[in-house]
């Protein structure tokens, strides 16, 4: 066994986590805000990295075709995502219309640490796009993988090479969720004027309101 071998699955799950995660969504851009307030970063981003390596292993295990099996389930989470989304678009379109600088020394209006896991958890597990995207299709990346590089005297059997391609994703996911989470105090001083916020709330609005009416839609 080379370490080519135990690198190669690790870095395409670490591609194609990436390619799935770093995209602009409800969950990213609410991480980002959380980061730019300093509020309760710590465990947002814990919650939504957690979160991710559940659903990465249920993909790596094969439980994608159980949730496709059930559609009733899925339009009841599509129904709930949508109006929970555009509530929070709501919400953002408002702050757009009355923003306000950013001063992480003033606490006031600050949502509580309960409230922030709440939304973050509401924004993962209620977007049916995440157990679409990260339990079926990397499941089935993962899989598909595993059997196009396992076999050989000295290479991993397939089962070893599909949990490494889900650690990779995994890895992908913890990475991304802490630089955007702990990063976006770098640009506090962009943020610092209010008109920088009017434009972030307003494409957060944009973004939430697309999403959750395309929920909607789809239901």
């Amino acid at each position: 066994m080379t370490v080519l071998a135990l690198a190669s699955p690790l870095v395409a799950g670490l591609g194609a986590g990436l390619s799935l995660i770093v995209a602009i969504g409800a969950q990213n851009a609410f991480v980002l805000r959380q980061g730019l307030r300093r509020e309760h970063v710590l465990p947002v981003v814990a919650v939504c990295a957690i979160s991710d390596l559940v659903l990465i292993a249920a993909g790596t295990a094969g439980l994608g075709a159980l949730v496709t099996g059930a559609p009733a389930l899925l339009t009841g989470v599509r129904w709930a995502g949508g109006l929970f989304l555009l509530a929070l678009a709501a919400l953002a379109a408002r702050r757009a219309l009355r923003p306000g600088g950013l001063d992480p020394a003033s606490a006031g209006g600050a949502p509580s640490a309960r409230s922030a896991v709440g939304t973050a958890l509401a924004l993962t597990w209620l977007n049916p796009h995440v157990y679409l995207d990260t339990v079926l299709l990397l499941g089935t990346l993962a899989a598909g993988y595993a059997a196009a590089h396992s076999g050989g005297a000295e290479a991993l059997g397939p089962d070893a090479v599909r949990w490494l391609f889900g650690a990779g994703a995994a890895v992908a996911s913890l990475a991304w969720f802490t630089a955007l989470g702990f990063g976006a105090r770098l640009l506090a001083p962009v943020f610092a004027r209010p008109t920088a916020w009017r434009v972030l709330d307003g494409a957060i609005a944009v973004v939430m309101a697309a999403i959750g009416v395309t929920l909607l839609v789809g239901s």
